[in-house]
């Protein structure tokens, strides 16, 4: 859920660094060793042109221009970052080395800026920008450890500029971030607003959720895929990678066994993505249904054209998009949208008389898709900082279980709340208390011959509450006959078991839950 955007909001106001920044005689090292490039004795002029960091050293790509008005750019490693625009005077002492000092007086306009202009920034204004780099000062004695980065400005006049400034805490390069100017030489630092940031969520929500369809309804038909001579080798193959992967009921009843299928949901292919991970290596339900969707496609006459359909179903290529629309959004957002109900009801599309079998399987698996990433928009909706400062954290996901021969879709929705951190008296400081976490699961499902089921627990420190849905009556007896060996078993485990209530109908969404018929109600 592109954690790029989420800054938190730093301890305290993080100030802008007073020092200018000089380089004097430092080499930067070519990439590509050139000979000759400027005349023995010689200088030239050089611009940087773009900065990026690698580990603790910085690319640069450099304009040299010649005595002669030959211009040529060149790539070189520093050990020291300059800003982009940064004017340089550089000579050569070797074929693989360039000597650099920083023209302090042609720069100035242009290299880091180490405070604000007040006159031009007023104090309130907003700040947007992106991390380039980011380093550990030297640790003074007593003092604690200090961050340096360089922020290219993406607003106000000053875009393109870059700023210096030194926090408590790294950030991370590449993090696109938003700061209020204090003063001259004080920013600080603001998460981006819960409000925009859940509208663009909820733009894409909306249009994802109009495409969507169930996953069972795929997932039978691909069972019977038509004949060999109608389907490729290939696709019979990621067919059946898909259903292989799909977990059954023994395998969730294990803690591994459901941690795996967790895993391999598809809510989480993205973060395996950035983080490096094959995905091909273990099932994901994602990846492998977009596996699906790329065979389904190459399956196709060549005058079909569905590449819009496959388009707007894929999450990743949408997401920058609507991350960067979000940023220029601050304070032009109405109210906070509310949560989008669970679970999401069932959809099945109609096939059409003119459509082929590969072409309605193409668009099921996209909406299939599309099924997944409203569960995942859903999870990015309702994950943010509550109005009383609570951090509340969200999961919402689906996992087609095996039920013998029967597929069911099961969803789940993880919710974490966390109580603002509040600080001791001070005679207590080295007794801080830890967070009080509250968890809540949602399950939903429906499976023969139960029908219909949804069960809502909450735990918070060690002690277990729940309550259970059945839209069937024989299920509802059914589960009241079996609630006491449920509670025994959660007391076994180590739980205090605190109510458990058994319903007949649906849980109301909202600010009250209306029942159609209360059946157990048993406290411990």
């Amino acid at each position: 859920m592109t954690g790029e955007m989420n800054i938190l909001p730093l301890p305290q106001p993080i100030p802008a660094t007073s020092r200018p920044q000089v380089v004097s005689g430092d080499l930067l090292k070519l990439l590509s060793p050139m000979e000759g490039l400027i005349a023995a004795g010689q200088s030239a002029k050089a611009e940087v042109l773009s900065l990026k960091q690698a580990d603790q050293t910085f690319q640069l790509l450099l304009k040299v221009t010649l005595d002669s008005g030959r211009q040529t750019t060149v790539q070189a490693t520093s050990t020291q970052p300059l800003p982009q625009g940064t004017s340089l005077a550089v000579t050569q002492p070797s074929a693989g080395n360039l000597a650099v000092t920083v023209q302090q007086a042609i720069a100035s306009s242009v290299a880091t800026l180490t405070r604000i202009d007040t006159a031009q920034l007023p104090v309130g204004t907003l700040l947007q920008g992106k991390v380039l780099t980011s380093q550990v000062l030297p640790q003074v004695p007593g003092q604690p450890t200090v961050f340096r980065s360089l922020v290219s400005l993406l607003n106000t006049a000053l875009s393109g500029s870059t700023l210096s400034i030194d926090s408590p805490t790294p950030l991370r390069i590449g993090t696109l971030l938003s700061a209020l100017v204090q003063d001259t030489q004080t920013l600080k630092f603001v998460p981006l607003s819960s409000r925009q940031e859940q509208l663009a969520v909820t733009q894409q929500l909306v249009s994802q959720q109009s495409r969507q369809g169930s996953l069972d309804g795929l997932l039978k038909l691909l069972q019977n895929l038509p004949a060999p001579d109608q389907t490729s080798s290939d696709l019979r193959a990621a067919v059946d990678k898909l259903l292989a992967g799909l977990p059954d009921v023994q395998q969730l009843s294990t803690p591994k066994g459901l941690a795996l299928a967790l895993a391999n949901s598809g809510a989480f292919l993205e973060a395996k993505l950035l983080g490096g991970q094959n995905p091909t290596l273990a099932p994901d339900l994602k990846g492998d249904l977009l596996r699906v969707i790329a065979q389904l496609s190459q399956g196709l006459p060549a005058n079909t054209n569905l590449s819009a359909i496959i388009a707007a179903n894929t999450l990743a290529q949408a997401m920058p998009s609507f991350v960067r629309s979000a940023l220029g959004m601050l304070g032009q957002v109405s109210a906070k949208p509310q949560p989008t109900s669970f679970p999401l009801p069932e959809r099945f599309l109609q096939s059409a008389e003119d459509e082929g079998d590969l072409e309605h399987l193409l668009r099921l698996a996209a909406a299939a898709v599309s099924r997944l990433q409203s569960h995942q928009l859903s999870s990015l909706e309702q994950t943010g900082v509550t109005d009383d400062g609570r951090l509340m954290s969200t999961w919402q996901l689906e996992i087609p279980m095996r039920n013998l021969q029967d597929i069911v879709p099961l969803q789940v929705k993880f919710q974490r709340e966390e109580a603002p951190e509040q600080e001791p008296p001070k005679e207590h400081r080295d007794e801080r208390a830890p967070k009080q976490q509250l968890w809540r699961v949602e399950l939903a499902f429906a499976m023969e011959p139960l029908g219909p089921m949804q069960i809502q627990a909450q735990l918070i420190q060690g002690s277990l509450s729940g309550q259970l849905w059945a839209e069937r009556p024989y299920t509802a007896s059914l589960i009241e006959s079996h609630l006491h060996g449920l509670r025994e078993r959660l007391l076994a485990s180590g739980l205090n078991v605190g109510d458990l209530d058994c319903h007949l109908g649906t849980p109301a969404h909202g600010p009250q839950t209306r029942l159609e018929q209360r059946w157990v109600d048993e406290t411990a």
